[in-house]
């Protein structure tokens, strides 16, 4: 016999002849130390030796096997003892909430209530079961556990206030958190960044940076949970100076070894716009994960910046790190907006391989990708091949028709999607509505508006908002006044009001837009860059000259917003319908930057209207050197010159345009036929 069977033959003999007075001695040491395979072989070499009749030691096998976090033997041993310790119950409860089984643990607690005597729950007890009523959401249960405490005075320890606090934060009840927190006398970093984190999940960031403040200004030493929980703050906030502090305070500390650490850095760069930054971050890195691969790409995807997301992705092969889904869905994304077909398809057949393809959120993706390098053929192909058609991935195809101009095969698609029994979300509409935008058709806007009604999705003001463009667009402008009306006031934000302001001014209800624009601030919506170009839009078309250039001061001073092209445009256009040309061409001479082809054409429009040949002579020059190839341009001054009877200058221009060769664009006509 070899050596190796010889000693464990040997070790078998001697723990057949352990004692049971012996076996205890040596649980307490395994229990110290966490460790459970000697543990079971003692255990049955103690069941084998008939040691299990003495109670004492079956409780020091529960309370070892406790120890190591083994809930199944431990939960067994603890049923069939007669009589249990605090202690013991105590690990029990504590093992069954770290194993996941809640519900069990807290039955060990009721028991506990139920026997009464010695074991009645302590300070140790507590923070498990409060874990276990917040993560189950038991609010009745917490709520008395929380009363008990106060009652048995367990509540002012910093470690179940702790407790008591997450569990609060698990419910959503942040203010019931907040006034724990704030009754604490003494509090522990674990307790600083309980609350930032809790205040950070539940949509306020604001306030977790505020709470971030006073931790550091009372003398607690930020550590790296605290950091994990700022910087996703700073990142949603765009707060980049507090980052590039925190950022500081982890040099200060030494907290950059710590991976989530670095990964959090670069996630809040990103969401700040720094991306230089975030790839300092980055290369500084001596060990990188999936997840900072993931979101070193996405950002520069985010970031307008495909082309090094792609080659991010090469890298990281080189590295030997392999990409999950979240990193293929960000390359997908990359290839879309770079127009790659080819990268696309090479990432489409290394997700066949590894066998991602079939995720619903790379379908999606994929779909998404061969839409924007106009391939909606291969779009479909990816859809057709789907085994279980979701939503989403109907929603990426629509979106890719109407990306593409195929408004018709959009609304053909969605009502395959309705054949094949596929509910349609809010999302589904967001990217099918623009496709009857497109259509301009008042029936077909009136056969979607009773598919929401009857959805019950017209409640979304985001839907509304869609339908509202319909009508609009359709000439229903009386239709999309009434479902603008029926958004609730709360409920209306810049692109609901920018919508209807805009469809209002297109079809000659410049007073109405003005109101409505007027309203809209009055509410304490901010109007944006894209509000201003309906109003003074509708200004323009209207003949309100004076209220347009009130508004063109408001945008420049009141909003300390940079008038863009278009607002310029739009002045010029109302200054010269009004025949203010003078003003127009004075306008353009102080833009703070070079007009561009609209900005002249708007002044040349208004000269041929207002017969002025010598502003109109130098509109025209400005728009031969911006588009030599527009005939439309040497069209409007030939017109000029004729309306003031220059004749000879007007045929020289026609001639002009007969020499180089320039034709006009043929214009098409549409109308729809109704069987």
């Amino acid at each position: 016999m070899s050596s190796a069977p010889r000693a464990l033959l040997r070790k078998s003999k001697l723990l057949l002849q352990t004692t049971a007075a012996q076996c205890q001695a040596l649980l307490q040491s395994y229990a110290a130390d966490r460790r459970l395979t000697p543990t079971k072989q003692l255990h049955a070499h103690a069941t084998v030796a008939g040691h299990f009749s003495s109670v004492q030691l079956r409780s020091a096998f529960a309370t070892t096997y406790a120890s190591c976090d083994f809930a199944p033997y431990s939960r067994k041993l603890f049923d069939e003892l007669p009589e249990r310790s605090l202690f013991l119950y105590n690990l029990v409860v504590r093992v069954m909430v770290k194993n996941g089984a809640l519900v069990d643990a807290v039955k060990v607690f009721v028991e506990m209530l139920e026997r009464g005597g010695e074991c009645k729950p302590d300070h140790f007890t507590y923070p498990f079961v409060l874990k276990a009523c917040g993560e189950m959401g038991w609010v009745g249960m917490g709520g008395g556990a929380h009363g008990r405490l106060c009652r048995d005075g367990f509540c002012w320890g910093v470690y179940v206030q702790n407790a008591l606090m997450a569990m609060y934060l698990n419910w959503g009840c942040v203010e019931e958190a907040r006034k724990v927190f704030d009754a604490m006398v003494e509090k522990s970093v674990s307790s600083w960044n309980t609350i930032i984190s809790g205040y950070f999940r539940h949509g306020c960031a604001e306030q977790a940076l505020v709470v971030y403040d006073q931790m550091v200004n009372s003398g607690f030493e930020p550590d790296s949970a605290t950091v994990v929980s700022v910087l996703p703050a700073c990142g949603v906030l765009e707060k980049l100076d507090v980052g590039r502090g925190v950022h500081e305070v982890v040099k200060e500390k030494g907290l950059g070894g710590d991976l989530v650490v670095r990964n959090a850095l670069i996630d809040m760069y990103l969401k700040c716009c720094s991306v230089a930054d975030a790839r300092l971050v980055f290369d500084d890195m001596e060990m990188k994960d999936v997840i900072t691969w993931s979101s070193m790409i996405n950002g520069y995807n985010l970031n307008g910046d495909a082309r090094n997301a792609l080659v991010l992705c090469r890298l990281m092969q080189v590295e030997g790190v392999v990409p999950n889904s979240v990193t293929i869905t960000s390359l997908l994304s990359a290839c879309g907006n770079s127009r790659s077909l080819r990268d696309g398809k090479c990432l489409h057949g290394w997700a066949m391989r590894r066998n991602l393809a079939t995720e619903t959120i790379i379908e999606s993706s994929l779909i998404d990708m061969y839409a924007k390098c106009n391939r909606v053929d291969l779009s479909f192909q990816v859809l057709k091949n789907m085994p279980n058609k979701k939503a989403v991935a109907w929603n990426a195809l629509l979106s890719g028709c109407v990306q593409n101009g195929l408004a018709r095969e959009a609304i053909v698609n969605f009502k395959y999607m309705l054949r094949e029994a596929i509910c349609p979300d809010c999302a589904t509409f967001l990217s099918l509505l623009p496709a009857y935008a497109a259509l301009a058709d008042s029936q077909q806007g009136v056969n979607i508006h009773g598919y929401l009604l009857k959805c019950g999705l017209l409640l979304k003001s985001e839907v509304a908002t869609g339908l509202v463009d319909i009508y609009t667009k359709s000439g229903r402008l009386d239709y999309a006044q009434r479902v603008f009306l029926s958004i609730a006031d709360e409920d209306k934000d810049i692109v609901s009001w920018s919508a209807i302001i805009a469809g209002c001014g297109k079809h000659g209800h410049g007073e109405t837009a003005i109101s409505l624009f007027d309203q809209m601030v009055s509410s304490g919506v901010k109007p944006n860059e894209i509000t201003f170009t309906a109003a003074l839009h509708a200004c323009s078309h209207a003949g309100l000259v004076d209220k347009g250039l009130s508004l063109f001061k408001f945008l420049a001073e009141e909003c300390r917003t940079t008038p863009r092209m278009d607002h310029y445009a739009c002045v010029v256009d109302m200054l010269g319908r009004a025949g203010r040309l003078d003003e127009a061409y004075k306008m353009i001479t102080k833009m703070p930057y070079t007009a561009n082809h609209s900005v002249w054409g708007a002044l040349l429009g208004a000269c041929v209207i207002h017969e002025d040949v010598e502003i109109g002579e130098a509109a025209a020059s400005k728009l031969f050197q911006l588009e030599p190839e527009n005939t439309g341009n040497s069209v409007l001054l030939a017109k000029l010159y004729a309306s003031v009877g220059r004749w000879k200058d007007a045929e020289r221009v026609r001639g002009m345009v007969n020499e180089i060769g320039l034709r006009k664009a043929p214009a098409q006509s549409l109308i729809e036929v109704r069987c």
